[in-house]
C-alpha cells in the first residue's frame, strides 16, 4: 500500500446486515464526488464484499462497529474495513488485498484497486460544493442588511474587538 494519501473519506456503520447496502451507497456517493464515476461499479462491489464478510464474523447479540474507509494513493483507490472482528472474503484473497491486525486492536481489511489509466491520486479533484442557503433562509427572502456598527458593538460586547474605541 502507498503510505501518501490524497484524499479520503470514511463512514462508521454498525456491523448488521444493512452495512452492506449503505456501504454501497456511501461508496457511490463518495466516488461521484470524487468524479471517478466510472469506478463506482467496481469499487462498490468490493466495499460491498469486504462489509459483508465482516458482518458475518460479526456477534449478532453485540455487533460492534465497522469503519469504511476509501482513499486515493499513489495510482490506487484503497477499500478499508476496520473492525474488531473482520474477516477478509475468499474472492478478494491474494492479489491486491490483505488482513492487517492493528497495534490498537481490531483488523483491517484492504484491497486496492487500479485508478482509470493515466490517472493518480493527485490527479483527482477534490469535490467542489456551492454555496447555498437553508431553505429556512430562502423562505425569507433577500439577504438582510447588517449595520456594521451594531456588529462592531456586539464583538466589542462578546470580547472579540482588537481595537476598543475610546468614547
Amino acid at each position: 500500500m502507498n503510505a501518501r494519501t490524497e484524499q479520503v473519506d470514511d463512514i462508521r456503520l454498525v456491523a448488521l446486515p444493512t452495512a452492506v447496502n449503505v456501504a454501497d451507497m456511501f461508496v457511490r456517493f463518495s466516488l461521484g464526488e470524487w468524479r471517478l464515476r466510472s469506478m463506482q461499479d467496481e469499487a462498490a462491489q468490493t466495499a460491498r464484499r469486504l462489509v459483508a464478510a465482516a458482518v458475518e464474523v460479526a456477534d449478532q447479540r453485540a455487533p460492534g462497529f465497522l469503519l469504511v474507509r476509501l482513499r486515493l494513493s499513489g495510482n490506487c483507490l484503497v477499500v478499508e474495513v476496520e473492525g474488531n472482528r473482520v474477516a477478509l472474503p475468499p474472492e478478494l484473497a491474494g492479489g491486491r488485498a490483505g488482513l492487517v491486525d492493528l497495534t490498537a486492536g481490531g483488523r483491517l481489511a484492504w484491497c486496492e484497486l487500479a485508478l482509470p489509466s493515466g490517472m493518480n491520486a493527485s490527479a483527482v479533484p477534490l469535490p467542489r460544493r456551492e454555496p447555498r442557503r437553508s431553505p429556512a433562509a430562502e423562505a425569507l427572502g433577500d439577504e438582510p442588511e447588517v449595520d456594521p456598527e451594531v456588529i462592531q458593538r456586539i464583538l466589542y460586547g462578546l470580547g472579540g474587538a482588537m481595537d476598543r474605541r475610546q468614547d
